[in-house]
């Protein structure tokens, strides 16, 4: 699967997310060694603390499905003029995935015009992971 593909599957999935308070539709995809490609989009909550990421909702989605290892890129795309970034939590989430693989995935974040291509350990340097419970 091509970035291209990955990017428009993050963008197809923005299209289901629930996000009637921000209105700030997020999608995010997941592409996989084995070739598998998992998608998730942002739930917002009234109860504002108990909305969920997009890029969570393709990790639980994946690790549901039991595709836990080969995590080789991610793609998070939103509505604003410049691309986007995973939150703290997302990054953690996605680290927790990723090192069950030990990989370290590109992250596409997605703007309108503009791409930017970051490894996880670049946006989440110096991790806490399964290792460290070793």
């Amino acid at each position: 699967m091509t970035d291209d593909a990955l990017i428009a599957a993050a963008r197809d999935a923005a299209k289901h997310s629930y996000s009637p308070y921000s209105n700030f539709a997020v999608g995010a995809a997941l592409r996989f060694a084995d070739g598998s490609l998992v998608t998730g989009t942002n739930i917002e909550n009234a109860s504002y603390g108990l909305a969920l990421c997009a890029e969570t909702i393709a990790v639980s989605k994946a690790m549901a499905d039991g595709v836990r290892g080969g995590l080789e890129a991610v793609a998070v795309i939103g509505p604003g003029a410049d691309p986007i970034t995973p939150c703290g939590r997302c990054r953690q989430v996605l680290n927790e995935l990723a090192q069950l693989g030990g990989t370290d995935p590109d992250i596409l974040c997605v703007g309108p015009d503009d791409v930017r291509r970051l490894k996880l350990s670049d946006l989440l340097p110096h991790a806490f992971g399964p290792a460290s419970l070793a």
